[in-house]
This record gives structure tokens, sequence and C-alpha cells, in this order.
């Protein structure tokens, strides 16, 4: 996607030892030293880390006290919004892997949750590039999940994790286990690129409105970007729910369970 100035263009500017610490980070995937404008989609992510931590804070603050937490505000607070945000993945995973599963392995989704949807919602906000529409940024979290249900199928099942790749049959095992291998190493990669293509186009529409139009034009699109930004979150979030409970449900379930995941997605998608 073509590269524009952002306010963290700015930022690493204004601070030269900044510009020159990005390339100790090391190369890109083509293999140039990273430059400022490579480091951006870095320090974009770490201020979101830095919002997500403090809106986390005040609201743990708020949640201690029990004589306050148990009274439900009168309108939409931030405590509210955490409760109805974070209590919707956490009914979305319940209702996919049972209640005792969705408890042990909702930190990793509800992590991936808040982070993807506050950086698709920075994108919204003119002069800041959402970090997500940067693969490099996908990648890293599409990588998270993939290490983590992969240890945690393995932890479940031992070396059943394995047997389910060599699929039902054994004399069919040298045709599928290879099938099955190649598409597990896809799922990070097709987490990775949906989350980044989404959000890049959607991103690169509206500063093409705002910059056409400064006024009106762009409210529909801001419209259209806040409901694809929402729409990612969940569609990466259910991915990566679903890969758990594949990966961490007992062997002699997969095959019956596989058909119930599949019409669960089918109903949340719709």
């Amino acid at each position: 996607m073509p590269e524009h100035t952002s306010f963290f263009s700015y930022l690493i500017a204004m601070f030269p030892a900044l510009g020159e610490n990005i390339k100790n980070l090391g190369h890109t995937v083509s293999g140039k030293p990273m430059g400022p404008a490579d480091g951006e989609p870095v320090v974009a992510a770490l201020c979101v880390f830095v919002v997500i931590i403090l809106m986390a804070l005040a609201v743990r603050s708020q949640i201690t006290k029990t004589d306050v937490a148990v009274i439900p505000d009168a309108k939409l607070s931030l405590r509210t919004f955490f409760e109805i945000f974070i209590g919707y993945f956490y009914d979305l995973m319940k209702d996919m892997m049972g209640a005792k599963k969705a408890k042990r392995y909702f930190p990793v989704i509800g992590t991936a949750a808040c982070f993807i949807f506050f950086s698709n919602v920075l994108g919204l906000i003119p002069g800041f590039n959402p970090p997500t529409s940067t693969w490099s940024i996908t990648a890293g979290c599409a990588v998270v999940v993939f290490v983590l249900f992969n240890y945690y199928g393995i932890k479940e099942n031992g070396i059943g994790y394995f047997k389910h790749l060599a699929g039902p049959v054994w004399w069919m095992a040298p045709l599928i286990f290879p099938l099955e291998v190649v598409s597990l190493c896809l799922r990070p990669m097709t987490l990775s690129i949906r989350l980044m293509l989404n959000m890049a186009v959607d991103h690169l529409l509206l500063s093409l409105a705002i910059a056409g139009f400064a006024l009106f034009l762009p409210l529909p699109v801001m419209l259209l970007g806040t409901l694809v930004a929402v729409v990612q979150v969940l569609v990466f979030c259910l991915l990566s729910s679903i890969y758990i409970t594949l990966a961490t449900e007992h062997e002699e379930g997969h095959g019956e369970s596989h058909g119930h995941d599949e019409a669960k997605v089918g109903a949340h998608a719709h």
C-alpha cells in the first residue's frame, strides 16, 4: 500500500535517537535495514498498547471498589464498554468450546480483540495510520495465535494431536498428513493477510475521501470504516477460537465436533 505521512512520522522526526534505534530492530522481509517508515507501525502498536494498559488500569480501579462495581453505570462509560466488549467475546468462546475451556484460553482471544480493535479504530482518526494495516504487525498477531494453539493442542492431546493430522484412516496418512501440515502452516498467513488488506484498503479509502471532500463525504466512509474495523476483530478472534477449539478437543471427538464447529461458525457469521 502507498506510504503517507502520519503523526508518528513527525513523532519519530522529533526524536532523532528514536529513528536511529529503529535500525536496531533488524531487517525487513525484503532484507533492507529497518528505517523510520518501517518503524512507524511498531511505534503505533506500542502507543496502542500503552493506551490499552492505561484504560485497563482505570477500569480495574473501579472494579476493585466493590461498593461501586455492583451498581451499573447509568450511561455508557469506559467500564461498561469493556464489560460489553469483553463479555461478547467470552460468550462467543463459551458457546464454541464450553465455559471451562473458554475461561482457560480467553486471555489470548481477549488480548487479541482489544489490541486489534483499538488499532483498527486508530485508523479512523485523521493523521494516524492503523498498525493493523501493516503485515509485520498482523503477522506478529497471527504467529502468536499459531504458536499458542499448537502448544495448547500438544499439551491437551500429546501425540494424539499429530495423529489427528494424519487423518482417520492409517493407509491415507502419507497423503493426508502433508496436506494437513500445509493447511496448518497457512493459517497464520490467511489470518494476517486478511486483516492487513482489509484495514489497509479501508484506511486508504478513508484518506482519499477526506482529502477530496474534507467535510461531509467522509462521514459515510467513516461509518463503513467503523463497520470494517469491528468485523475484522470478530473474524480474527472467531477464527483463532476455532483453531484453539480444534487443537484442544480430544482425539476421539474430532470428527463429530468438527461438524458442530462449522455449524457454529455459520451461525456466528450470520
